[in-house]
């Protein structure tokens, strides 16, 4: 095997194979790689350079918020790649809440949702909860600390508090994307709606491997608080089980069923859709 890549791929199915853990990989750069210095657990900060670099991509795809919209009945929906740090993107997510304040419902999809930063995951839950509540734990076996998360007691703009939530999911839902999913559903917060997720919980540290190379090396592992577990490879189930395709016309039947029972006046059509600003 002579291919970089090609090495890379057979070596992180080799290693996920003995691991059973889906967040581990392998990465192949054809450029060597600067030197590491520091800790042995790899550099976990970039450097300015590389922040700007970072920001200047997250703005130039609108941190991975790809629709908002207001569907008829008056259902929200909102649709993103991603959780990218809330430094670079809560302004995002705040011009996105604000456009769907008044919806009678919300939809999440995450169907192409991959993951990222927990501190957002953390950020955006907080909209949906009235009072400061315990999402979920993270145990760092490097640091040998574990860090707990509560959604905030104050975000800029009104909550969505009574308003019923839904989550869509596909096989491609991950990582964050399952955080965000797990947490809403073992809280009672939202009904989810589509596949079981991908099942990687744990999150990675970049490693050097040779002047080419570098592994991502899980370190640590959420726990529920209430279920004092996580969806490690075996994903989130969805409480409607319907291909992801289909997912979508699913939620909105559900919350337009939902709010005929609540005897919520119903919009004859959408109300507007928009792409939220930085």
């Amino acid at each position: 095997m002579t291919d970089g890549n090609e090495f890379a791929d057979a070596l992180a199915t080799d290693l996920r194979t003995v691991s059973h853990d889906k967040h581990l990989h392998v990465s192949y750069d054809p450029y060597t790689l600067p030197a590491q210095s520091g800790s042995s657990v790899g550099r976990s900060q970039r450097s300015p350079a590389e922040q700007a670099q970072l920001r200047s991509m997250l703005e130039n795809e609108n941190c991975t918020f790809s629709k908002v919209e207001i569907l008829t009945h008056n259902v929200g929906y909102i649709k993103f790649g991603a959780f990218p740090s809330p430094d670079i993107c809560g302004r995002t997510v705040v011009a996105a809440m604000n456009f769907l304040a008044h919806t009678d419902a919300l939809i999440f999809d995450l169907r192409e949702n991959h993951g990222g930063d927990p501190n957002m995951v953390e950020f955006m839950v907080s909209y949906l909860f009235q009072q400061s509540t315990h999402i979920n734990d993270l145990t760092n076996r490097h640091d040998n600390e574990t860090h707990q998360y509560w959604t905030a007691s104050w975000v800029p703009g009104p909550r969505f508090v009574d308003q019923p939530v839904y989550v869509l999911t596909s096989h491609q839902t991950f990582s964050g994307g399952e955080e965000f999913t797990f947490d809403l559903q073992t809280q009672k917060r939202a009904t989810i709606v589509g596949e079981t997720t991908g099942g990687g919980a744990h999150p990675v540290k970049g490693l050097p491997a040779g002047d080419h190379f570098s592994i991502g090396v899980p370190f640590g592992r959420p726990i529920n608080p209430v279920t004092q577990g996580d969806w490690e490879g075996k994903g989130v189930e969805p409480d409607v089980k319907v291909k992801a395709a289909d997912a979508l016309a699913t939620a909105e039947k559900l919350a337009a069923d939902k709010l005929a029972s609540q005897d919520i006046p119903a919009t004859g059509s959408a109300h507007g859709s928009g792409k939220p600003g930085q």
